[in-house]
């Protein structure tokens, strides 16, 4: 296997909360960072949250202090808990292992909020 694999999306109301976890393909500390995207209808793929190897996460402006991005290293699993969810934050999101070399990504989970 060397997708990662996603799982955890869902419908949920606008203010709901989802976790959605990635599983990686391999021992997520020799992986440069991991990350979530998201792609919206009609709109481009965009970085969601990232946590580097050495832990450092990084967050688009539209979701700090909002979503929450985490690992289990013991798991080799990533999280990316979602808070006060909006309609505007409905999409595909996707799990990136980011080597350095080369990128793995998921398949993608779908969530839905509804107002």
């Amino acid at each position: 296997q060397v997708q990662p694999v996603e799982s955890g999306g869902g419908l949920v109301q606008a203010g709901g909360s989802l976790r959605l976890s990635c599983a990686a393909s391999g021992n997520i500390l020799t992986i440069n960072s991991m990350g979530w995207y998201r792609r919206a209808p009609g709109k481009q793929r965009e970085l969601v949250a990232v946590i580097a190897r050495n832990g450092v996460t990084t967050y688009v402006v539209s979701v700090k202090g909002r979503f929450t991005i985490s690992r289990d290293i013991a798991k080799n699993t990533v999280y990316l808990q979602m808070n006060s969810l909006k309609p505007e934050d409905t999409a595909v999101y996707y799990c990136n292992q980011d080597w350095g070399s080369r990128q793995n990504w998921g398949q993608g989970t779908q969530v839905t909020v509804s107002s």
